[in-house]
């Protein structure tokens, strides 16, 4: 396998590189943001999961972004009113018009000096788009790091999972009759 990454022939953009847009948001956690077990929502995690992705994907794009879709979210331990959360977020891959945007959230109590612990991940897909709403280019990433050129070899395998899921289903539907 080579280390070269395949740029889109046809993008007229000059390519960022990974670390150009790459960002941080944290947030410490309050009662207001807990759920009826006592610990965090999950739908407020994924809010701010949302909100870094979607920095990073206007960063990179240049302009306005919206989210396309979400995989992949998993919550790996749960997250208590008083913890300090970090969402880690880059774009791992560009398409024509599209960015992956992969999303590591990590947890660490507010009054402790203990490290950070992983409590969550998700991979966003984001599309460009411009004033009218209508897609717009995205400049291809460019991956700087070993790490960085992994997750743009991943993000095009979950790009593929993600087409033959949706022709697959196409095709079903196409094969049998709505109720």
């Amino acid at each position: 396998m080579t280390d070269r990454v395949p740029i889109a022939a046809d993008s007229e953009l000059p390519g960022k590189p990974t670390s150009a847009s790459r960002t941080t948001l944290s947030h410490i956690m309050t009662a207001g943001d807990t759920n009826l077990l006592g610990t965090v929502h999950g739908g407020v995690i994924m809010k701010l999961v949302d909100d870094a992705a979607g920095a990073v994907a206007g960063r990179h794009s240049g302009g306005p972004a919206v989210t396309a879709s979400m995989d992949e979210m998993v919550f790996l331990e749960p997250v208590r009113v008083g913890d300090l959360v970090h969402v880690h977020s880059q774009c791992n891959w560009t398409g024509r018009t599209s960015m992956e945007i992969g999303v590591r959230v990590m947890a660490e109590r507010w009054n402790e000096s203990s490290p950070a612990q992983q409590v969550g991940s998700a991979y966003l897909v984001f599309a460009a788009v411009d004033a009218d709403g209508k897609p717009r280019a995205v400049p291809p990433v460019i991956p700087e790091t070993e790490r960085d050129k992994r997750r743009f070899q991943e993000a095009q395998i979950r790009r593929t999972h993600r087409l033959a899921r949706r022709r697959a289903i196409k095709e079903l539907r196409e094969q049998r009759p709505t109720d």
